[in-house]
């Protein structure tokens, strides 16, 4: 036999005699490291609504299911299942079920095509986000929706749909998901506790009566809201901001509103303007401001 023979065979002999030894130690290992899986993981799991929302906190409903099995987390955190549900894990685990309000998306935009304008014609990609790379997307309002619906299409919930131009989500098939927050290209998507009910639906920084040339139901910063919610609504770069931290159980800031701009969001009837509020045009869309 040849010398080069011979090392060949040493050669694969060793790599041989080392695969086996770290199979070996692999086995080991395995055997002393290995925890089992809480079978419970799994049948929590199938009480939860798959959906893998993100309501929770968590990434999906396995992981919430490890979670709750872990004690570091009630089944209340998912606001996406009904009480029965909740009910049925907490009696499974024998855990109270913890209370957590329901967030959903909110909409700081009222520009429908019946009261916004627009001030250039998009024709390109059915995309927001395409839109906005070209001067903004065209609306008169620069901070304004688009309208082409990138968020509705987004929603794998169906809780958003397009109604004269612009989004409107459905509370009850919200699950705060956050897909239309990320998709905005105009960043007027938050997510808020179902119990905001007094919101700003305006996200123009400019000030003054010029604005409803563009935008009928903009903020002009009169800053009478902020003299009828004292402490409650503060203005700040032309904008009233509703500090949530207090009672907000409040309709009186929306009444002598001139605009419409801060509403009270009625889960029975809708949004809600104050009664100084000039009327809203009819459902036909604005012609274009003249360029």
């Amino acid at each position: 036999m040849s010398a080069v023979t011979t090392t060949v065979l040493t050669g694969v002999g060793v790599l041989g005699g080392l695969t086996s030894l770290l199979a070996a130690l692999l086995v080991l290992a395995n055997r002393r490291l290995h925890v089992d899986e809480d079978p419970r993981i799994d049948r929590v799991e199938a009480m939860l609504p798959l959906t893998n929302c993100g309501a929770c906190g968590h990434p999906g409903c396995r992981a919430f299911s490890e979670a709750l099995i872990a004690g570091s987390a009630l089944p209340g955190k998912c606001t996406v299942s009904d009480e029965s549900a909740r009910q049925r894990i907490a009696a499974f685990l024998g855990v109270d079920v913890g209370a957590e309000e329901k967030r959903v998306a909110r909409l700081a935009c009222a520009g429908s095509h019946n009261v916004a304008r627009n001030h250039a014609r998009y024709d390109g990609l059915s995309s927001c986000r395409a839109a906005a790379l070209v001067a903004g997307g065209g609306k008169g309002c620069f901070w304004g929706c688009l309208g082409i619906g990138d968020c509705e299409k987004a929603c794998d919930f169906d809780a958003i749909r397009m109604q004269l131009g612009i989004p409107v989500v459905d509370e009850e098939a919200c699950t705060a998901c956050g897909d239309c927050v990320e998709v905005c290209p105009k960043d007027l998507f938050s997510l808020h506790p179902v119990s905001h009910r007094l919101w700003v639906a305006c996200s123009s920084l400019d000030k003054g009566d010029a604005l409803l040339d563009d935008c009928a139901v903009a903020c002009t910063a009169c800053g009478r809201c902020e003299m009828d919610g004292p402490g409650l609504i503060t203005m700040r770069d032309n904008l009233p901001v509703v500090d949530y931290t207090r009672d907000h159980s409040t309709r009186v800031p929306i009444e002598r509103c001139p605009t419409g701009a801060i509403l009270w969001l009625s889960a029975d009837e809708g949004p809600q303007r104050g009664a100084a509020a000039h009327p809203i045009p009819g459902r036909e869309p604005l012609r274009d401001a003249p360029t």
